[in-house]
């Protein structure tokens, strides 16, 4: 394990670098096809435009979610927080930024914000899974002291191992790869084969991988904190009971009108 893949210089190509690099291109070769699929008036270059600013809003909102929820160190290092490559960015807060730059981006081309966000839904978890490789291979995102076989000993150059020196910890970023990449299984071979309304991919999504994170928390040691709670379990069960009510509110899993009425398209 070591965070950086290649070096040659001044020149390092980083793990966790890489895994957006590979999850944007995915997302973009799977987005463009889906949107191709659901008759969506996007073309090539639009497609782009949306998962660049996608990202920027991520990332901004996860650095955002991060710093707000660390004041104390931030207040005594401000010039920390800009440092993105240090370490510090939560899924959470990323979920909004983008989500939120994505509502921007897609009102002003006139497309429904819904049925674009069904085609996305699939590539946002499977970049999830790629970000979770490089937070192994970096060393942060980890999980608590274990006496199980399957513990790892993280490098004492990284974070896990300066705050755990030598001790086995949880692979808890591993054990969120597995879940989101069994969750984009589903999402892609199983509801995507369906006919439904618009948003119950990315619904199913939203419930699914935020279950998911709640579980793998247990595992956290470096979680962020709301008073006594675990933030992210918090958020979790939130956003998790507002997907799945919305989903029964709305009867996502139902058919649109126009197939029902007229048959499988």
């Amino acid at each position: 394990m070591h965070p950086i893949l290649f070096k040659y210089g001044p020149i390092e190509i980083r793990f966790y670098g890489l895994m957006y690099v590979i999850a944007i291109l995915t997302a973009s070769w799977i987005i463009r096809r889906e949107a191709r699929r659901k008759g969506i008036p996007m073309s090539d270059d639009d497609v782009t435009n949306l998962i660049v600013w996608t990202v920027i809003g991520g990332i901004l909102g996860a650095r955002l979610y991060y710093v707000i929820f660390n004041p104390g160190y931030y207040l005594a290092y401000p010039k920390e927080i800009p440092a993105i490559w240090h370490g510090g960015l939560a899924i959470h807060g990323g979920l909004i930024g983008g989500i939120t730059a994505a509502w921007l981006y897609l009102r002003r081309r006139s497309v429904k914000f819904w049925r674009m966000a069904d085609a996305v839904a699939p590539t946002l978890i499977l970049g999830q899974a790629f970000g979770r490789f490089g937070n192994f291979m970096n060393g942060d995102a980890h999980g608590m002291p274990t006496s199980m076989p399957w513990g790892v000993v993280f490098p004492p150059a990284s974070i896990a191992g300066r705050d755990f020196p030598g001790i086995p910890l949880h692979p808890a970023m591993l054990y969120e790869m597995a879940i989101n990449l069994s969750i984009f299984a589903f999402l892609w071979f199983v509801l995507r084969k369906k006919e439904h309304r618009d948003g119950y991919i990315f619904a199913a999504y939203i419930a699914f991988y935020s279950g998911g994170r709640f579980i793998v928390e247990q595992f956290r040691a470096d979680s962020l904190m709301l008073g006594p709670l675990k933030a992210a379990q918090v958020v979790s069960l939130l956003i998790s009971g507002a997907a799945i009510a919305t989903i029964i509110y709305k009867r996502l899993w139902e058919a649109p009108d126009d197939t029902r009425t007229s048959g499988p398209r």
